[in-house]
């Protein structure tokens, strides 16, 4: 084994290469094999940004590149070699202490489990005053740095401006009127041709055009011209491309994932180097004349490992110390808050009004408990918000297919719609010909004045329209579904048109037995998804189910609902120990997460009798949706939670549809936990919209041979959505996208600041400003040693859990205990707080919440709030 110039390890199976390797020269007394392309393209992807196209927004780890390592190694790792920001400052943490949101007790516990009884004193006094340097040199960028210091020459600012508009036309989803010119022959080749055949070039030197009409062109020859010294090939390779790590991120999303976009494009991160390089040589023959001397000429310091192992210091102990005491300061409280609430619980009513099942998201966590507080019969119930149905969708007069199942899953199957007695309502004002120019400046000068006129009124009278992302819009509820499937021929470019009676009964079973729902029914069982309605947001599949692939869910809780209403499908779900009462049916339905609507599918096939249950329930989810309205609505400064419930809701809806408001909703901000288990775990907590809350019963899967499967995406899923907001508060340039009032939408693929700025990976400054940067916590309810058996089935889950990515508490079902995972077992886990406030009246309660704050940010006006048991 050898490692590469910037530190990865790989072995030398040629002999060629082993005889260079042991008697090359070294300047520098190390070993620097030949530059091996293959190996640095595979290395630069990997630690590039995974996040794909808006289309398909995923939530995922940033720093997935560094998983492989435990949490803190990794981001301190990762800051030092990109510069990135991987905690709150030292002055954030401090101020929290001081206004109590990091308490003593909780953080003396950490001191003394990581450093001792003796050293609590002298570690406390480092965190609370010691002064330190917290600025750091990141090594990334130090060697394309000589470009200014050595040779006077802003060379990211020559290069890129053009560099980044010829990729977002070439990528471009229909922005532009035309297609880039011979986009199907892929990039490099596209660029050829317009070299060839344009009356102008790309070029301003016969030099950098000549490299490019080339047959067989090569990075290395480039980077030869460029830099001179193959030793410095790979570290100017990383420089070069993390200096615009959103453009180089959403090429090498492309490129492993060409369905990324509807509109294919072929193009590779090689192709994006060649061109990148291409430019840099026709910019320095222009500045410098055709004598200009490549960068190694003037480099006196020897090739980088960029990679090489990062020195511990007392800094970053200073910072995982203030870390691990703001996160268990809450941990500790909701823990306690879950050991009280068992202790109150009492055996739900036998007969249940109705049961809804809701997407885990941590949004519908405040909705659910308002639910059973309006119908204390009801009984809620949470999973993936696809619920165990995967398949493409594609809409009446479609032209695509589109995703509704989680990223990683590679549906078979499609559904498609079809006979719907409406249609989309378009505006005349939105069509291409306004691109153009007479038919442009008509339109222009016609109905560009009276666009004029209703955007001024949407400022005081905000309504749905076309321009919104309605979550509504997704699926026509009058149109028909191909569910079922039964014909073998059925099928469409390799997919299967609709599920047969027996892989609905499949999905219907796992979906059932997962959540501990097989006995009991109620007559009416609502599968709820969620959507978000959004104006003027590029981010709205953020908002939208993730587990949908960035997409409302309400498609697949209609399938659902269908398939469990199937007589056929019921009859062996019989055979399979799952009665399902004749008289019970399943009912599809969505919230709008933004507007707090409800909308309800199929409802015409009711009987007459649950016909007027439905009308009852949906009667006691508008009370329900009234209250999540008035709770949400403490996090916006534009809303006085103290009016009329009605008029909140109206001001809640407005907010969903108005051109000017940069913040419709918060999305996932404030997610904290994932609770998988039964209900009574946390029914009557106030968990302020921070939990996942995953169903799951452990009396019907004593051995834990379902839970595997409930587990396995939670690192991904929810663990991403975590760490993907963390990472984006705690460094919201580098990791983050920024403040969203100047971005510009590149190609209907990207966002970025200007038409010439890098694509803006992460979220914006409106979805992470009230968000804790902590560590997702997972509660799980069942005995230690199944879970750690469960977690341990999987490498790739049980990464998640060594490597401390996200934490992972067991609750014995028997005796209450909690047991906290840590270095490969479980341990108890001792409470710090003994005791939780219960409150009484919940309109106080956010009403008030607004003089309890202590941190004002923006339109965020109020800090996470404590557990609470209400009443």
């Amino acid at each position: 084994m050898i490692k590469s110039q910037v530190g990865v390890e790989f072995a030398v199976k040629d002999p060629v290469l082993v005889e260079w390797v042991n008697t090359q020269d070294h300047l520098d007394g190390k070993i620097h094999p030949p530059f091996d392309e293959a190996q640095v393209l595979h290395e630069i992807k990997h630690h590039l940004p995974a996040q794909s196209a808006l289309k398909d927004f995923i939530h995922h780890n940033s720093l997935h590149a560094y998983q492989h390592l435990k949490f803190y190694a990794a981001i301190f790792k990762a800051a030092k070699i990109f510069g990135y920001q991987v905690t709150l400052q030292l002055q954030e943490f401090r101020q929290l202490y001081k206004n109590g949101r990091i308490r003593e007790d909780v953080l003396d516990r950490i001191i003394e489990d990581k450093k001792g009884a003796t050293q609590v004193a002298q570690w406390k006094e480092k965190l609370i005053a010691a002064p330190y340097d917290t600025s750091t040199i990141p090594r990334i960028n130090r060697l394309r740095a000589h470009w200014k210091s050595q040779f006077h020459l802003d060379l990211d600012t020559l290069v890129q401006p053009l560099l980044f508009r010829v990729l977002c036309s070439y990528l471009d989803q229909g922005i532009s009127l035309w297609k880039f010119p011979g986009s199907a022959a892929g990039f490099l080749p596209a660029l050829q041709k317009l070299e060839r055949n344009g009356f102008t070039s790309f070029f301003k030197t016969q030099t950098a055009r000549n490299f490019l009409l080339q047959d067989n062109l090569d990075i290395s020859d480039l980077l030869h011209k460029v830099v001179g010294d193959q030793r410095y090939y790979e570290q100017y390779l990383f420089d070069q491309q993390f200096s615009h790590q959103g453009w180089s991120g959403i090429v090498s999303a492309i490129e492993d994932k060409p369905e990324a976009l509807l509109d294919n494009r072929k193009i590779s991160l090689r192709e994006l180097i060649i061109f990148e390089l291409l430019l840099e040589i026709d910019a320095l023959e222009a500045q410098l004349g055709k004598g200009w001397q490549p960068l190694c000429t003037r480099v006196s310091m020897p090739p980088q490992n960029l990679f090489a192992e990062v020195e511990s210091t007392e800094l970053q102990e200073v910072f995982s110390l203030w870390q691990d005491a703001f996160e268990w300061d809450y941990y500790d409280g909701v823990l306690a808050g879950i050991a009280q609430g068992k202790e109150k619980i009492q055996q739900p009513p036998t007969g249940k009004s109705f049961q809804a099942v809701f997407c885990i998201d941590e949004r519908e966590c405040s909705l659910r408990r308002h639910i059973e507080s309006i119908d204390p019969h009801c009984e809620t119930l949470g999973a993936p918000g696809f619920f165990g149905v995967e398949f493409f969708f594609q809409p009446e007069n479609g032209q695509f297919y589109e995703k509704l199942c989680p990223a990683p899953v590679t549906p078979a199957y499609l559904i498609k719609e079809s006979g719907a007695s409406t249609h989309r309502k378009h505006v005349l004002l939105y069509s291409n010909k306004t691109h153009t120019l007479l038919p442009g400046f008509a339109i222009t000068l016609t109905l560009g004045f009276w666009a004029a006129v209703q955007t001024f009124l949407t400022l005081f009278r905000p309504k749905m329209s076309p321009a919104i992302s309605n979550a509504f819009a997704h699926m026509n509820d009058d149109a028909e579904l191909s569910i079922e499937n039964k014909s073998p021929e059925d099928r469409e470019n390799g997919l299967q048109i609709g599920f047969t009676v027996e892989e609905m009964t499949t999905r219907v079973e796992g979906q059932l037995r997962g959540m501990g729902l097989i006995k009991n029914f109620a007559p009416i069982v609502y599968i709820i998804a969620h959507g978000s309605s959004s104006a003027n947001n590029p981010h709205h599949g953020a908002h939208d189910c993730g587990a949908c692939s960035g997409r409302p869910g309400s498609v697949n809780a209609r399938v659902f609902a269908a398939m469990a209403n199937h007589p056929e499908v019921r009859a062996r779900l019989h055979a399979k120990g799952i009665d399902i009462p004749a008289e019970t049916q399943f009912v599809g339905g969505m919230h709008d997460t933004a507007a707090d609507e409800m909308g309800y599918f199929d409802v015409r096939l009711l009987t007459a009798e649950n016909f007027g249950l439905h009308r009852k329930n949906a009667a006691a989810f508008e009370k329900a949706l009234d209250l999540n309205a008035k709770e949400r609505s403490r996090r916006f400064a534009s809303i006085n939670s103290k009016m009329r419930i009605d008029k909140i809701r109206k001001a809640i809806k407005d907010r969903s549809v108005s051109l000017f408001e940069p913040r419709p909703e918060l999305g996932h901000g404030t997610n904290t936990l994932c609770i998988v288990g039964r209900r009574d775990l946390t029914k009557g907590l106030f968990l302020d919209r921070r939990a996942f809350l995953n169903s799951y019963d452990y009396r019907t899967d004593r051995e834990g041979k379902l839970l595997p499967g409930i587990m396995r995406p939670l690192g991904p899923v929810c663990g991403g959505i975590n760490l993907e907001y963390y990472f984006s508060r705690v460094d919201n340039y580098k990791l983050g996208a920024g403040t969203k009032l100047p971005h510009n939408v590149m190609g209907l693929f990207g966002v970025a600041n200007s038409s010439d700025g890098d694509l803006r990976p992460g979220l914006p400054v409106q979805m992470i400003e009230v968000h804790d940067p902590v560590r997702l916590l997972i509660i799980v309810e069942h005995f230690p040693e199944v879970v750690l058996k469960t977690i341990q089935s999987s490498p790739e889950m049980y990464e998640w859990f060594i490597n401390e990515w996200v934490h992972l508490v067991a609750v014995n079902p028997e005796t209450n205990q909690f047991y906290y995972f840590k270095a490969g077992a479980f341990a108890p886990y001792p409470l710090l707080t003994q005791h939780t406030a219960v409150v009484q009246d919940f309109h106080t309660l956010i009403e008030t919440a607004n003089e309890m704050e202590t941190n004002q940010i923006a339109d965020a006006t109020q800090e996470n709030l404590p557990v609470f048991t209400l009443n």
